[in-house]
């Protein structure tokens, strides 16, 4: 039974990974004038590309909080099913609340979801063999100094007022950010086949 409840974690992360990766590239298509540099992940959410982009992540949310319970049964470590249920918390307010939304909720969800999903990919070092676990712990901490550098060039940006090209590494605000979200996806994506085949 555990095996076979780690093959069903590993298809949903997996699953949940590749139709959020292309239900975002569906929406940057049809998002009109969209620059992956110039605009946020979370613009897609907002507009007419709203039903494809929010019910994706969101989608993606529940994949990854559902594979932490089925995960239960083949790892130990209650440090990465934590990790894993914040993750998909916070991917599936991201969903419900587009950043449009009042109170600061967009924000705080996708930094739950953001800083949890590089954790996961850290913490699943322990579950995976190497090299797979060296790449995973590679690709968490990609995201995180990515996130760091992100909320500083906000931080500068917005409060400071100074110009947005002197921040987020030269690659845009929108380019900083997918150095945090693409390393925990293709982590998500390695992570995900690993479970599968165990």
């Amino acid at each position: 039974m555990k095996l076979y409840d780690g093959k069903v974690a590993g298809a949903l992360i997996f699953a949940g990974a590749v139709q959020f990766i292309l239900g975002m590239l569906v929406a940057e298509c049809l998002y009109p004038g969209y620059s992956v540099s110039k605009n946020y992940i979370s613009d897609l959410g907002v507009g007419a590309t709203a039903p494809i982009f929010n019910f994706s992540v969101f989608l993606l949310g529940a994949m990854v909080l559902a594979s932490a319970y089925f995960l239960r049964q083949r790892v130990q470590s209650r440090t990465i099913l934590g990790f894993l249920s914040l993750c998909g918390i916070g991917a599936m307010g991201v969903g419900i609340f587009p950043e449009n939304s009042p109170y600061m909720l967009h924000t705080v969800f996708a930094l739950i979801a953001f800083l949890f999903g590089a954790l996961s990919a850290i913490a699943s070092y322990k579950v995976q063999k190497p090299p797979l676990s060296y790449f995973a712990v590679i690709l968490g901490l990609t995201a995180l100094v990515a996130l760091i550098l992100f909320a500083y060039s906000e931080a500068s940006v917005n409060v400071g007022g100074a110009p947005e090209n002197a921040f987020y590494l030269g690659l845009g605000k929108g380019g900083l950010e997918r150095m945090i979200a693409y390393p925990v996806l293709l982590w998500a994506i390695g992570f995900g086949g690993y479970l599968t085949k165990e």
